[in-house]
């Protein structure tokens, strides 16, 4: 099939390129960018007054297949992500079983091979069922064909444990991806521990469950000079250790999620347990913080840390509900209202951390826009405005934190492998 797109803002970090250009693409490959293409084409798209990016590159999403196919599956997440504009997704391991074998990453595998409908890149367990307890084998995981290592959900609280596999990353050339909770401190906690969770009568988390296991494996990965991921930064304290960090030369990278820089702990007033997640929304200064580290390139990526449930594990009481919020679908425009529009970030910036950022960490060839490239592509209106309803949701799970949220940034088209999978240009 080829497809010609024309007249729209080109913008692609990897090349830097922010301009205005026409893409042709031919069999599944983006063959020519240049202004004033003449060329026949299958399908020609006029993105005159739209943004043309790389496809987004979604490092961080909970597939829950194998084993909770009643919350998602690979065919519905990457049925979800299209809409969203996410054409590349990593497959975080806490799946029924875990990713943490051969056998169950070939699992998996399979069912994306039979149902995926756009790239699914697989993260390893760091631990035996993420138990905490023993290594699972990293280098075998590796020859598999994964592309990074977490126990995500949970923490390794075994110091010396985490340390071996900060010595199996770096010989195996993966990133460590860390969920940064110390359950010591943590506990039972359900929203950010403050005068808001003492007024509302709910059991806090404290920033320093977050911020004090971040230090340590941020220690760790420049004692064994291993790349570390530190996964949905939510705190200022997480912040100041990360850019700390970065300045002495640390191979560390970070991303946060757009709930993190969106909402604050006072959204939670009317127990809204679409809202309730982990880590938890934090304080007004910790946005305004997430929002500089976006700025200032400290926080070099930002992921959706998809997280469907049920709407029976959802609408009960605060405390009982499941941690978490779906966001494939609200990645982008979320990101679009919040930072370009409020001024934030430019293009180019925003661009670099949902394609190229995300990319390169992971080690795949995704997020840019170059000729002979696999075209991936997605086609943006920045200020179409809408409103999520539950209606509109692709994903099986329809909790949301983003509901009833008013946008401005819209997913017109998605390309994905060369060809159009996702198209909604409403009038």
């Amino acid at each position: 099939m080829k497809i010609l797109i024309k007249n729209g803002l080109v913008v692609d970090p990897a090349n830097n390129r922010n301009e205005i250009l026409d893409i042709l693409i031919e069999d599944k490959r983006i063959t020519r960018l240049a202004q004033n293409i003449s060329s026949s084409a299958d399908e020609v798209i006029d993105a005159a007054h739209r943004i043309v990016i790389p496809g987004i590159v979604d490092m961080h999403v909970h597939l829950r297949e194998p084993g909770r196919e009643d919350k998602e599956t690979v065919a519905s997440a990457t049925r979800s992500a299209l809409k969203g504009g996410v054409t590349s997704v990593l497959a975080m391991p806490n799946t029924q079983p875990a990713m943490d074998s051969l056998e169950a990453v070939g699992l998996l595998k399979g069912i994306i091979k039979k149902t995926a409908q756009a790239n699914v890149f697989i993260c390893g367990a760091i631990t035996k069922e993420r138990a905490g307890k023993e290594l699972a084998r990293i280098s075998s995981l590796k020859k598999a064909g994964i592309v990074a290592i977490s126990d995500d959900g949970s923490s390794v609280e075994s110091t010396s444990l985490m340390l071996a596999a900060f010595k199996q990353a770096k010989k195996n050339k993966l990133p460590v991806i860390c969920h940064s909770e110390d359950k010591n401190l943590s506990g039972q906690g359900v929203m950010n521990l403050g005068a808001f969770s003492t007024r509302l009568g709910l059991r806090g988390i404290s920033a320093e469950s977050e911020y004090r296991r971040v230090e340590r494996d941020i220690h760790l990965a420049e004692k064994t000079r291993s790349r570390v991921h530190i996964a949905h930064v939510s705190c200022k304290e997480s912040v100041e250790l990360i850019a700390k960090a970065k300045k002495k030369g640390v191979k560390v990278t970070a991303e946060t999620a757009p709930h993190y820089f969106t909402f604050t702990e006072e959204e939670l007033t009317d127990y809204d347990t679409n809202k309730k997640m982990n880590p938890p929304l934090r304080g007004k200064d910790d946005v305004k913080a997430l929002r500089q580290a976006l700025k200032s390139g400290t926080i070099d990526v930002i992921a959706s840390d998809h997280a469907p449930h049920t709407e029976n594990e959802k609408d009960v009481e605060f405390e009982r509900a499941e941690f978490g919020t779906i966001g494939l679908e609200t990645l982008l425009a979320a990101s679009v209202t919040e930072l370009i529009h409020a001024g934030i970030l430019d293009w180019p910036a925003l661009v670099r951390k949902l394609t190229l950022n995300p990319a390169k960490i992971l080690g795949i060839d995704k997020g840019t826009l170059s000729s002979g490239k696999e075209a991936d592509i997605t086609i943006i209106d920045p200020n179409k405005e809408w409103v999520m309803s539950k209606e509109d949701i692709a994903s099986l799970s329809k909790n949301s934190a983003f509901l009833g949220f008013p946008f401005k940034g819209y997913v017109e088209y998605t390309i994905c492998s060369g060809e159009i999978i996702y198209f909604s240009r409403q009038k």
